[in-house]
């Protein structure tokens, strides 16, 4: 059994108190269902936020091992950006694009600046689906196609045009959703037919024999394949778009074989489509390698797609292309209100600077595989843990049994929230194989 749970790493911030009344507190707390749809039968009540650290109602603290689904990305309330965002808030809040105005063209060319030639022109959106939508009519309107390429199990948001995009099934709705948009086989190399152990682009492989001669990886050409029957039978010969995430995030951080990307790329521009990476959850150097994940897989998109971790929770969104590309919109006037607002764009400059400022690539490098290679160890000693995989602070743990949980934090965690969270989880899954 494992040893006793050591305690969380201490904290020199003091929350506020929740002040709102005993009786009020209660009564939303058992009334969820009524306000908005949540994951969790008991869910928890969050109050206050700073770095990595979470508290309650109640004034509990908690390791935050999700980040709102990886879009905290400098930590709750950092300093720095929530220093910007008063800044501006005192200054502009709101103009339109429209218009011009500095923050807007300084963060533009901030932005880019972390982007290789040639993707140097800039939109701006308040998320990710919008994001991904735009995408989407820049593909179709720049190549004069309609058919668009994902993989099974991808996740690219939830309006009525990227629903299409999305291939997983808790995420769809029974209405018309998918017109122009094929799935094609998620080159997974641990639940998929083909993967072994030298397969991924990660400090931990999959266990899976790998009997691949040197050189030489049969999962990548039997996936590749599997994209060439799809592009044979299921589309037409000239295509707009194929869309990836470098790692899937809601996927369950499914991480492809290497090299898959690059060839798969040539493939789809070979039938005249655009390459559009979704770095909504990989950018903004949560993969710790690279600052953006496309660059692990020695490519270069057409088109790169962001959100989440870009305004560190504040809703904003990007779509960063070429000149030849976004000249295809003076066919129509595309216009979006509150995409790119002076305070959206102080306050996404202000985490460019700190990811630089606070070492956060680096950071997510080594803490990532730290954690990755505890979980490892942990997967060799509990059946009921499959797999283990990921990049940085991007990381997916398979639970053989139940379900794939993600590990997405604040990229200031540490290796002593790191053992602290091995501890719980050693614990957790011990206690649940003694209870079976």
């Amino acid at each position: 059994p494992p040893t006793d749970i050591p305690e969380m790493p201490s904290c020199n911030f003091s929350p506020e108190e929740y002040k709102v009344s005993d009786k009020l507190c209660r009564h939303t707390k058992n009334q969820w269902a009524v306000l908005f749809f949540t994951y969790y039968k008991k869910p928890v009540f969050i109050h206050q936020g700073y770095m990595q650290y979470l508290w309650d109602v109640d004034g509990n603290r908690y390791l935050d091992l999700f980040a709102g689904v990886a879009t905290v990305s400098v930590g709750h309330c950092h300093p720095k950006v929530t220093l910007a965002a008063e800044k501006q808030l005192r200054k502009l809040w709101h103009t339109t694009h429209i218009y011009a105005y500095p923050t807007l063209h300084e963060y533009c060319e901030k932005l880019v600046s972390y982007l290789p030639d040639p993707l140097k022109v800039v939109f701006l959106t308040n998320s990710g689906t919008e994001a991904n939508d735009l995408a989407m009519l820049i593909a179709r309107l720049y190549t004069g196609s309609f058919d668009i390429i994902t993989l099974r199990g991808s996740y690219h948001g939830g309006g009525s045009m990227t629903i299409g995009l999305t291939s997983n099934a808790a995420y769809k709705y029974p209405v018309p959703s998918s017109l122009g948009c094929t799935n094609t086989m998620c080159p997974d190399v641990f639940r998929g037919p083909w993967g072994g152990s030298h397969c991924r682009d990660s400090p931990v492989q999959t266990t899976r024999e790998c009997s691949c001669p040197p050189g030489q990886c049969v999962a990548n050409e039997q996936y590749i394949g599997q994209l060439k029957e799809t592009l044979a039978t299921s589309v037409p010969a000239r295509i707009a778009a194929f869309f990836a995430e470098p790692i899937q995030g809601v996927g369950g951080a499914v991480q492809y074989p290497k090299n898959y990307l690059k060839e798969a790329y040539k493939l789809i521009r070979e039938r005249g489509g655009l390459c559009i990476a979704d770095e909504v959850q990989t950018g903004f150097a949560r993969t710790g390698s690279h600052f953006w994940g496309f660059q692990g897989h020695d490519v270069i998109p057409d088109i790169v797609t962001m959100a989440k971790g870009i305004g560190n929770g504040f809703p904003m969104g990007a779509v960063v292309t070429t000149s030849e590309i976004a000249a295809c919109f003076v066919k129509g006037l595309h216009f979006n209100t509150f995409g790119g607002s002076p305070l959206a764009c102080a306050v996404a400059s202000a985490v460019l600077d700190t990811i630089v400022e606070d070492g956060s690539q680096k950071n997510s490098l080594h803490v990532g595989t730290y954690l990755m290679t505890g979980l490892a160890k942990l997967r060799d000693k509990y059946e009921i843990v499959g797999d283990v995989r990921g990049k940085g602070l991007q990381i997916g743990v398979e639970m053989v049994k139940d379900k794939i949980f993600r590990i997405k934090p604040p990229m200031c965690i540490t290796k002593e929230d790191a053992d602290f969270f091995l501890a719980v989880f050693d614990k957790a899954v011990y206690n649940y194989m003694e209870r079976r």
